[in-house]
């Protein structure tokens, strides 16, 4: 980036990186169109083009600026019509007032002053008539504005690789479990591929990318309709399930291990690996938590837990967490 003396911002990191992972190859191709020292705009124009989830917010402020101008522009054409419409009732009002206090005007002058009045009337239709016209069409791009932005911000929430929820669309959600304390019991279950990064060093980014849409795949074919996936971090995934106990959970934690293990089978191209894929998994029920953040870390202390017992690799805290303390002072 240094060496095309692009800015360090992280929406142009995110852009570079999307354009060079091998998954947008047109994003790539126009970036290389820019040329060697692309401008910011040039740059930010290509992210909102290829709706990156780091330009979102500059879409929203695009939209935004685009909808305060198209205010003012049917604004100052409100006011246009009226103005008309005042100068044809001023109009009126003179030929009126000469008409009733000049009763010796000819017929010739009525005439001409009727005259003046229809083709004022002509104007002032006319202009009303234009005026209908670009309201509509300006309710029109204030629509489109509104679906584009909502569309802005469904990408935003949207994981770019995997299609499903990203972190940012899992912390909202985290944050309405605990608004009501009288809701029945929820657990939030964290999902981590055991040593991901060496699968990613051996056979390269873009089988460790298969794997995680595959997964993703399966995830959302293994849980409800109502229940939620998010992927959180690089390789880890966070469940939150409604109305369950801890019994309950850990059999839906079960079923997730087994359906990754029955279905997914990891394997290098050149053979040299073929083996089912290790997964660990952390459990936490909202009851252990008195906030959101804490209900995410009780999860991820549960999760570091399986993580250290390859044969246990599901863990539920806080049972699994003391559990494990006493071990180590053992």
């Amino acid at each position: 980036m240094a060496k095309h003396e692009i800015a360090g911002l992280p929406r142009n990191y995110h852009l570079v990186h999307e354009a060079f992972d091998g998954h947008n190859p047109g994003l790539a191709r126009d970036l290389g169109a820019l040329g060697q020292r692309p401008t910011q705009h040039a740059l930010d124009q290509l992210g909102l083009k290829h709706r990156l989830a780091s330009h979102c917010g500059l879409a929203e402020e695009k939209l935004q600026s685009e909808g305060v101008a198209l205010l003012a522009k049917l604004s100052e054409h409100v006011g246009l019509g009226i103005l008309h419409k005042q100068t044809f009732a001023h109009a009126l009002e003179t030929i009126s007032r000469s008409i009733r206090e000049d009763e010796t005007r000819g017929i010739g002058e009525l005439i001409a002053e009727l005259d003046f009045l229809a083709a004022a009337a002509a104007d002032l239709l006319k202009t009303e008539t234009e005026l209908a016209l670009k309201l509509k069409n300006g309710l029109q791009q204030i629509e489109a504005a509104n679906r584009a932005a909502e569309a802005a911000k469904a990408m935003m929430m949207k994981d770019g690789l995997t299609g499903l929820p990203n972190r940012l669309a899992f912390m909202k959600r985290l944050d309405g479990l605990l608004e009501d304390s009288a809701a029945p019991a929820a657990a939030l279950i964290v999902v981590d591929i055991d040593d991901f990064r060496s699968i990613n060093q051996q056979f390269g980014q873009d089988a460790g990318n298969r794997l995680l849409k595959h997964m993703a795949a399966i995830f959302r074919k293994t849980i409800k309709k109502n229940d939620f996936v998010a992927r959180i971090d690089g390789d880890a995934f966070a469940f939150i399930f409604r109305d369950v106990t801890v019994e309950d959970a850990h059999v839906i934690a079960e079923r997730l291990h087994a359906a990754i293990e029955n279905n997914l089978v990891f394997a290098a191209e050149s053979g040299s690996h073929s083996g089912g894929l290790g997964l660990s998994i952390g459990i936490a029920l909202s009851p252990t938590a008195a906030s959101p953040m804490q209900l995410l870390a009780n999860a991820e202390k549960a999760l570091h837990v399986a993580r250290a017992n390859p044969r246990q690799p599901i863990a539920v805290y806080p049972a699994a967490v003391g559990r494990a303390a006493g071990r180590q002072v053992a």
